[in-house]
Formats: structure tokens, C-alpha cells, sequence
């Protein structure tokens, strides 16, 4: 009703990846303040250099990018196997909480007067955590949304896909009104805890909605009807012992006029499952190893280029004046995440190619074609690449079609995946698909390096 279970999971899918955008889109705020003149002391001690603020503002994204990616792959990979211990309550309500709290901690910094290398340290220990934190929570929502139809975990990845987009526009807005000051960002942080305060709520009533308990009590509903209609098949056998072999088939193996104790997966009618048996991460691989495979290469090499070479362009029109202000938040932030956004609300109105299809993983792979050409672009500064495409229209047409493909293509193998196994098995494939979601972004954190040296 209302679709309120639809825009439920698009809150929570905006509450998992708010936070982390909004450090990526605050970068200007970490990097002017470990550049803060006053407190500097390392910048004269050559000895130090490793330390200064100039190479700790030079790697900024770099370093941001791979403290995010890494926690996010660990603690992914555990939620993959702890997810059948811990209650899923427990895992999702509990990472909301800390999530918020850390960053209420990070608003309430930003008045604390820090020299730049502890508060360049202490910046990536809040990354960490909250991306901790938030792999837990995503790897769990996305299990959620396996147990309902396909089309629930689009508003999930539509949701984390505005949550870039929110936080671009609050950047935007900051530059705007001329808020250049490290102290206005109070404001700007605590808008990701209100965020955070309205998943939780909507969490909380996500058991009281009809729908979701129809599909979550699925299982288990359907497992019981079973047990009953077999114990009654049972005593008719014992009482008719004047039946057939072919009558007592009939009796024990077909079901009733209502299919309620099997389940339907790829037009196989099969017994439903024993809900007290584990299912086998392993065998639920095997059968979703290329949407799997496709989720990992496609963030692999978006989060390869991006921020660690997108957010370094720069602008060949806007010299001198406010574009070149503007120029990195719009063109690099808000453009990726309202395309990003948009590819991945896309998949609610059509899926194609299909999740059989041969098309996809081709489609995935074709993205690489984005890492030498954001590479060639006006990136400064550089040592070793030519600029082959310095105006900014370049760069903003290949921004467009990456951000779209990322988005789609993400968002089809993530719809996908829990849908090629037994519905009792989509709340681990959901986790599964999270893990390698995570694997990619951690690859690309990895190889982002790579890339922005050989620039």
C-alpha cells in the first residue's frame, strides 16, 4: 500500500552510503585543513617529508579511497558467514547507530583545532569505521531484499545513488551562500546524522508493514503447511490400505491443489527446504559466479579513476573565476551521482539484457575503455601522459556515460543475483553479491594508485 515498503528500502539504501558520500564530497574541507599554515611544522623538516601537509593533501583521495574500500571488503566478507548467526536486527540497527555516532563525533570536530598529521589520522580512522560499519549494513539490506521480488532491491541502489547526489548538492549549496570556512561544515555533517535518524525510523517499521512479513514468513509458512499436508497424506495411506503403489505415490510426492510446499526456481518443482538447514555459501556461488564477477569488475574500474583521478581535473574555461570553484563539485560529484542515480533507477523500468544473458558480462567489460580516457583528460599534475582531451566537454561526456553504465550495469547484476538461486538461498546470495560489490571497490582502491602515478 503506498508502495511504503518500496520507499522503505530507498531510505535505507540512501542511510548506507550517506555517510561515506559525504566525506568523499567534503574533500575541500579535509584537504584545506591539513594545509592550515599556522600548526604546520613539518612542512621545513625534509626529514619528515613523508608527513607534510602537502604530500598528506596530495594523497588525500588516494588514502581516503582505500581506508573506505578495505574495511568495506573485511567486514563484508565476515557478514557473509556471521549473517546466519547474529539477527539481522541486531546487525542493521546496530551499524545505523554507530554510523550516526561517529559522525555527530566528526561534526562536532570540526570546531576542535587539530595540527594536520592527527587530524589527517584521526579522519581516517572515521572513514574506517564507518565504512566498517556501512559494509555490515549493506551487505545485510541487500540479504533483506532477496527474500522480496526482484524489483525490491532496485530502490536500494536508487537510494544509494541519490545519497551522492544529496550530498554533491549540499556542497554545491555550501560554496554558494560562500561558506569557506571550516566551521560551517557543522551544519553540512550533522545533515548526514538527521539522515541517518530517518532510516532507523524507517527501519523500525519495515516488520509492521503486511507485505514485507507476507514474504519475509514466506519460508517458513510454506515449510509448515508442508510438514501438515504430508502428516495428513500419511494417515489417509494408513487408513487406505487397499490403495495402489501408483494412488500411494500420488498421495505422498504430488501436492495439493495450492502449491504451498514446493517452491518454483527455473521451472523445477522441488520440496521446500528444511528452514533449520544452513545454506551452502560455495554451492550458492557457483550458481551466480558471473553476475558475481560482473558487480566486482564494473566497481573496480569505477572506483579505480574515481575520485583519485576524476576529482583532480582541471577546468580550462573557468580560470580566475567561480567556475573553477564549481567545476570539480558539479562536473565530477553531482554529474556522476545524478547519472549514477539515474542508471540505477532505470533497472525499475526495464532489465535488459537478461540474467542469462551473454550481453552483460560483455557490457561490463567494455567499461575499462574509461580508465585511459578520464587518464588523457586535463589531470593535474601530471609527469608522463600527454592531455589529449583538455576541454571540459570531454571530460563531462565521458563523466555522463560512465556514471550511467556504473549505475545500470551494478544495479542489473545486483537485482540478478540472488534471482539464479532457491528462493530459501537469496538472503545469502544478497550477501554474497554484497561481498563482491565490496571486492571490487577495494580493487579499484587498490589500482587507483596505479593509475594516478602513471599519470
Amino acid at each position: 500500500r503506498y508502495k511504503a515498503v518500496w520507499l522503505i528500502f530507498f531510505i535505507l539504501g540512501l542511510g548506507t552510503l550517506l555517510p561515506w558520500n559525504f566525506f568523499m564530497t567534503a574533500r575541500e574541507y579535509f584537504i584545506s585543513r591539513l594545509a592550515d599554515p599556522e600548526i604546520s611544522r613539518f612542512r621545513n623538516e625534509t626529514s619528515e617529508a613523508a608527513l607534510s601537509p602537502s604530500y598528506l593533501q596530495s594523497m588525500f583521495d588516494n588514502f581516503m579511497t582505500l581506508c573506505a574500500m578495505v574495511p568495506l571488503l573485511i567486514f563484508t566478507c565476515l557478514n557473509s558467514f556471521i549473517h546466519q548467526r547474529i539477527p539481522q536486527q541486531i546487525r542493521i540497527l546496530g551499524s545505523l547507530v554507530a554510523i550516526g555516532l561517529v559522525f555527530l563525533v566528526t561534526a562536532i570536530m570540526v570546531k576542535v583545532a587539530m595540527e594536520p598529521l592527527p587530524f589527517f589520522v584521526f579522519t581516517m580512522i572515521s572513514i574506517v569505521f564507518i565504512n566498517s560499519f556501512g559494509a555490515i549494513l549493506q551487505s545485510s539490506l541487500f540479504g533483506l531484499a532477496g527474500l522480496l521480488p526482484a524489483s525490491y532491491t532496485a530502490p536500494i541502489m536508487s537510494g544509494q545513488g541519490l545519497a551522492g547526489t544529496f550530498a554533491a548538492l549540499a556542497m554545491i549549496f555550501s560554496i554558494a551562500i560562500g561558506a569557506q570556512q571550516p566551521e560551517s561544515f557543522i551544519g553540512y555533517f550533522t545533515t548526514a546524522c538527521v539522515a541517518i535518524v530517518l532510516a532507523i525510523f524507517s527501519y523500525i517499521l519495515l516488520p509492521r508493514m503486511d507485505f514485507f512479513r507476507y514474504y519475509s514468513m514466506k519460508d517458513k509458512t510454506e515449510y509448515r503447511v508442508y510438514n501438515a499436508e504430508l502428516e495428513t497424506k500419511r494417515d489417509l495411506i494408513k487408513k487406505r490400505s487397499q490403495l495402489s503403489g501408483v494412488c500411494y505415490a500420488l498421495l505422498v510426492f504430488l501436492p495439493a491443489d495450492e502449491p504451498n510446499g514446493m517452491e518454483q526456481n527455473n521451472s523445477k518443482i522441488i520440496p521446500i527446504h528444511n528452514p533449520d538447514e544452513k545454506p551452502s555459501v560455495v554451492a550458492i556461488f557457483k550458481k551466480l559466479w558471473v553476475m558475481a564477477v560482473s558487480v566486482c569488475f564494473v566497481f573496480t574500474v569505477t572506483i579505480g579513476v574515481f575520485p583519485s583521478v576524476t576529482a583532480k581535473v582541471s577546468t580550462v574555461l573557468g580560470e580566475g573565476n567561480r567556475w573553477g570553484l564549481y567545476f570539480i563539485p558539479v562536473s565530477c560529484f553531482l554529474l556522476f551521482n545524478v547519472f549514477d542515480w539515474t542508471g540505477r533507477s532505470l533497472t525499475a523500468l526495464f532489465t535488459w539484457p537478461g540474467k542469462d544473458s551473454c550481453l552483460l558480462p560483455v557490457m561490463v567489460a567494455l567499461r575499462v575503455i574509461f580508465i585511459p580516457l578520464f587518464m588523457l583528460c586535463n589531470v593535474q599534475p601530471r609527469d608522463y601522459l600527454p592531455v589529449v582531451f583538455s576541454h571540459d566537454a570531454w571530460y563531462i561526456i565521458f563523466m555522463i556515460f560512465f556514471s550511467i553504465s556504473n549505475g545500470y550495469l551494478a544495479s542489473l547484476c545486483m537485482c540478478f543475483g540472488p534471482k539464479k538461486v532457491l528462493a530459501h538461498e537469496a538472503e545469502t546470495a544478497g550477501a554474497v553479491m554484497a561481498f563482491f560489490l565490496s571486492l571490487g571497490l577495494a580493487l579499484g582502491a587498490a589500482v587507483s594508485f596505479l593509475f594516478r602515478i602513471l599519470i
